[in-house]
């Protein structure tokens, strides 16, 4: 029999009110509190956090605030940077290739909820993963819905509310987001 956590990252229904998931949510939570609450100064401090929190071995750049709901869902690759107030709800994973930066305020959902008001209403939920590929820059204020990937060398305009994957080579914007233009990155 599956855990509430396999089945939250198998992207099925799945009770948040899991007293494992609770207890790792809150474990996140005081994570994130420790580092939004650090000196500017306290950059080895800093980094130790986010090792902790965060699934890397690197030496991600993220200026506080910052949020998430786990922490271990969350991979990112070398040069990583996220401006101020970014949120990352990891309910599934969300992989960050390498040189990707973030303006501030993006928000990356992994997490949904039924539109169906009686199975919304069940107190359930589930996620589906958010792939971003290598060398994308996401601009502020972006949301990235789940189950979407972000292809590599891509760029996504401020305030764009991206709903569908995003092939490599392209810059989107919008509300829903769409491609503006290919980016010729020969």
């Amino acid at each position: 029999m599956k855990s509430e956590k396999e089945i939250m990252l198998a992207g099925e229904m799945y009770n948040p009110q899991n007293e494992e998931l609770m207890e790792e949510r809150k474990k996140a939570k005081n994570l994130c509190y420790k580092y939004n609450n650090l000196a500017p100064s306290a950059e080895e401090k800093k980094k130790l956090i986010l090792q902790k929190l965060l699934k890397t071995e690197k030496n991600p750049y993220i200026e506080p605030n910052f949020y998430c709901d786990y922490g271990y869902n969350i991979t990112v690759g070398e040069n990583f940077y996220a401006n101020h107030n970014c949120v990352f709800l990891d309910v599934n994973t969300i992989i960050i290739g390498d040189n990707v930066m973030l303006g501030p305020a993006v928000q990356l959902y992994t997490a949904t909820h039924p539109v169906e008001e009686k199975e919304r209403n069940s107190g359930r939920e589930l996620g589906f993963p958010i792939v971003i590929g290598d060398n994308v820059w996401i601009g502020g204020g972006v949301i990235v819905q789940p189950g979407v990937t972000i292809g590599d060398n891509s760029v996504v305009g401020a305030g764009a509310v991206v709903t569908k994957d995003v092939p490599a080579n392209v810059f989107v914007g919008g509300n829903p987001a769409k491609i503006i233009k290919e980016i010729d990155n020969s």
